[in-house]
Formats: C-alpha cells, sequence, structure tokens
C-alpha cells in the first residue's frame, strides 16, 4: 500500500455512522484520529488502532484530511467553532443532513477560516460503509476531490462529484431523499394492516421488494416526461391514482389504521386535476409541486 493509500485521517462525531467511517479507515491502513462528544465512543475504535483526541482543536491538528460526520451543520459548527483557527489549510469534508441553504453557510465559514472545503452525502447505512456499491457524492473544491478521492473510496466505492457548487451534495440529498419516508411509512402501514389479520409483516417482503423493483425501473420514464414537460403518454394516469384515494380510507376503516398521511397526496392529486392535468402521468404532479398556488 502507498504512502497515497495511508493518508492521515480524522474523523470527528463517532455515532454510529462516523465510527463506521473511522473504522473503515482503519481497517484500510490509514492513520485515524477521532473525536467525539461523547469520549466513551472512542474507545472500541481506539482498541482497533486509532488515536483519541482530547478535544477538536487536537483532532483537526492531527491531520490534513478532517472528515466530520454530525447530525447537522448547527452542529457541524459548534463542534469546529473551538478549531476554527486550526482549520486553515487543510481539507475539510463534512457529512451531515440539511439544506442547501446550510451547505452555503457551511462552506463560507470553512472558506473563512482558510480551510478547503468539500460538503458530501452518504446514501447507506453505516453497515454498508466501505462496500463497493455505497454510494457517496461530494460538492466543492474540486482540488480536494482529486488529491484524495482514494482515501474518500474508501468510504464507499461508488464516489461522485457533483460540481464545484458547495450544496449540490446537499441539495441532491435532499431531492433524493425524499423518497424514503412516504416510501417506509407506506411498508409500515402494510405491515399494520397484515397483522390487523394475524399475518406477519415479514411475509410482504418478497412482494414489497418486487414493487420497489418495479418503481425502479418506471423512474428513468418519469424522469424523461418531467425534463421534457410531455405528461400526455400516461403508463398510469394521475386520475387512476385520484381513484384510488377512497381504497387507502376503506382500508384504513377496516383495520383499524391511521391514514391521515394520505390526505396531502390525495389533496395534490386534486389539485393537479383541477388544472388540467387528470388524464396526465402521474409524473406530472411535478408541476404542481413547482407551483404550489397551482388549483389551491
Amino acid at each position: 500500500m502507498t504512502g497515497h493509500h495511508r493518508t492521515p485521517v480524522t474523523v470527528v462525531g463517532l455515532g454510529s455512522m462516523g465510527s463506521a467511517l473511522a473504522e473503515a479507515f482503519i481497517d484500510a491502513g490509514h492513520p485515524v484520529t477521532v473525536w467525539n462528544r461523547t469520549p466513551a465512543k472512542a474507545a472500541p475504535l481506539v482498541a482497533k488502532g486509532a488515536v483519541h483526541a482530547r478535544s477538536a482543536d487536537e483532532a483537526v491538528a492531527a491531520s490534513g484530511l478532517v472528515i466530520t460526520c454530525l447530525t447537522t451543520y448547527d452542529d457541524t459548527l459548534a463542534v469546529l467553532g473551538p478549531a476554527a483557527a486550526t482549520l486553515d489549510g487543510r481539507a475539510l469534508v463534512t457529512l451531515n443532513s440539511g439544506s442547501p441553504a446550510g451547505a452555503r453557510e457551511m462552506a463560507a465559514w470553512a472558506d473563512g477560516h482558510g480551510a478547503r472545503y468539500l460538503d458530501g452525502a452518504i446514501k447507506n447505512v453505516p453497515s454498508a460503509v466501505g462496500a463497493e456499491s455505497t454510494l457517496l457524492y461530494y460538492s466543492g473544491d474540486r482540488a480536494v476531490f482529486d488529491e484524495f478521492v482514494r482515501t474518500l473510496r474508501v468510504m464507499g466505492g461508488d464516489t461522485v462529484y457533483l460540481g464545484a457548487a458547495p450544496d449540490l451534495a446537499a441539495l441532491y440529498e435532499m431531492a433524493v431523499g425524499g423518497t424514503l419516508l412516504p416510501a417506509l411509512v407506506g411498508f409500515f402501514q402494510g405491515a399494520a394492516a397484515l397483522q390487523a389479520r394475524g399475518l406477519e409483516a415479514a411475509s410482504m417482503v418478497r412482494f414489497s421488494v418486487k414493487w420497489f423493483e418495479m418503481i425502479n425501473s418506471i423512474l428513468p420514464v418519469f424522469a424523461q416526461e418531467i425534463d421534457s414537460g410531455d405528461y400526455s403518454d400516461p403508463a398510469s394516469s394521475v386520475n387512476l391514482f385520484l381513484a384510488g384515494a377512497a381504497h387507502d380510507e376503506e382500508l384504513g376503516k377496516e383495520a383499524n389504521l391511521d391514514v391521515e398521511w394520505h390526505r396531502g397526496f390525495h389533496d395534490l392529486l386534486r389539485r393537479a386535476v383541477d388544472v388540467g392535468h387528470g388524464d396526465h402521468s402521474i409524473s406530472a404532479l411535478t408541476e404542481v409541486l413547482r407551483n404550489p398556488a397551482a388549483g389551491a
């Protein structure tokens, strides 16, 4: 393994994801320094060979590449504040949740303290860190990405640079992540409905996976419709989805479920019909989402 592969890395934030990142760097042979607001979380990593810094400032000073994995940009700013002067000239990669506006604020703060900034997002769970298929994408300082890309790939093999605008990773993180909660709540509702009949939630997993695979297959078609603005050849129309709204209410009554979370979706469908999208592809909902006043 060459010296390039053994780039010293500091990981700040040792929740489940941060700990997985630090462990991946240790396993790949990198000198790793770690720090967390709760020091006890560093112990398993120290046992594997990491160095536990006594402060965030000491952790930042230890490496030219500093990776933070905290919950929000505000958390990251709060933790790095005492180490601001030490960041000068170092590469800072933030991996946390937040809005594009938060990413721009973080980038401005980092630049103001001389850090070379790269914003990033991990699109997988901690147990998948280090896998060849695990996706991470980044935006910001291209020179930082180019210099450390082989080191960054330790965290996941599908490593993508989105562009120089520092908020692109946060934008894609929210754009892609917006599908997660509705999909999970739909699965949880299905599980509750099955259990109301004495059936196990596990019995639906295979069928749900098939359903998600179908959704995967149709996304390129929807994307083409949205980019072209042509919704006139629907595989499934807005009217078809609206007709199914009554079924949601019936299932709720039969299985004694809280189906209020559907109300916003049903309202969106009705608004789309009101502005003339009833016979158009369901992807035409994008037009209503980009124009909240439409059909109101």
